[in-house]
């Protein structure tokens, strides 16, 4: 069976790999040509990954038609943003028993929609699943424990997408909250940055994990006013992602709010977004739409927008949290 992956990131090869061990028929789709020339000189890509060698069961090509051929599942592994427009990209070689598995973490910025509810729309699909947890993609490639929250439209498609990722190193539990899991997936990459500058300002674990446990209040108030169910912040996906990505600096959120609340050097920032990707920056700029869409008031998500813009001062939200009620 052959199984396809639009993206050729970190979180991608991780993915990959999982199921290569399975024996699947793995093909990569980029859109660089140089990651898919340097797969085609060295049947590798450790410009992503210096230590994983990929077996010959996973291939990489840019091109979109030859990669969606004859697929069975279709995994989203690109950057939150590209999603729709690469939803648009394969919608001429898409057919409806494809099953559809979002691994990206976001919403979508043009629309403030779910990335579930932008695929549904291009693609028409009925097969649509989710995956989201505390799963760096080093310590996947590394076959370190791991464990991720799945949920879907249909039980056949989340069940497809078990039995292809499983394994002795993989864990992975079924949710009936589709919206729940994404903002959970989205809302944690924000509140990791808040935890960097926390970290940048020299505050310890014990400051940070009081800022999680507030945040867990307003992810599960958000996860209810977007129609989600709010005990989904008890999965992988919720208190358990938000942990990992909120403590270590294998993440470029608590990297980007760490350099913030360090340096409080606009240079510095400028210099370490062009050359990072940090999905919860492009998060925060939605969630506040539609927090003022719904005329919601969430003050920490607020405050760490105002941090970063340089309206208020990183120290604040140490005394945010000490009077927040």
């Amino acid at each position: 069976m052959k199984i396809t992956l639009l993206g050729t990131g970190a979180y991608g090869l991780a993915i990959a790999s999982k199921l290569a061990s399975n024996k699947y028929n793995v093909c990569m789709w980029t859109e660089n040509k140089e990651k898919e020339k340097e797969y085609q000189k060295t049947h590798n890509l450790k410009t992503i990954n210096s230590t994983y060698e990929m077996p010959d069961n996973i291939e990489v090509t840019s091109n979109i038609k030859d990669a969606m051929k004859d697929a069975k599942i279709v995994f989203f592994t690109c950057a939150s943003k590209y999603v729709g427009d690469v939803s648009t990209m394969i919608l001429p070689y898409f057919n409806k028993d494809m099953i559809i598995c979002i691994a990206s973490k976001g919403i979508d910025e043009k629309t403030c929609n779910l990335l579930s509810n932008i695929v549904k729309f291009i693609l028409n699909s009925k097969n649509i699943t989710v995956i989201s947890g505390p799963t760096f993609a080093v310590d996947m490639l590394n076959n370190e424990p791991v464990a991720l929250a799945i949920a879907g439209t249909n039980n056949k498609s989340q069940n497809e997408v078990i039995t292809a990722l499983s394994g002795k190193t993989i864990k992975l539990r079924k949710s009936k909250d589709l919206i729940g899991i994404q903002i959970c997936g989205s809302i944690k990459n924000i509140i990791a940055i808040a935890s960097g500058i926390l970290g940048g300002l020299g505050y310890s674990e014990s400051t940070r994990a009081f800022l999680i446990n507030e945040s867990l209040h307003d992810i599960k108030n958000l996860i209810h006013y977007m129609g989600g169910k709010k005990k989904t912040i008890l999965s992988f996906a919720g208190v358990g992602d938000l942990l990992m990505t909120c403590m270590s600096t294998k993440s470029r959120n608590y990297s980007f709010g760490y350099i913030i609340g360090k340096t409080k050097d606009k240079n510095e920032i400028e210099k370490y977004l062009k050359n990072n990707t940090v999905e919860g920056l492009n998060t925060l700029k939605t969630v506040l739409i539609i927090l003022k869409r719904k005329n919601i008031s969430i003050p920490l998500i607020t405050l760490i927008n105002d941090i970063i813009n340089f309206e208020k001062d990183p120290e604040s939200l140490a005394e945010f949290l000490i009077n927040k009620k």
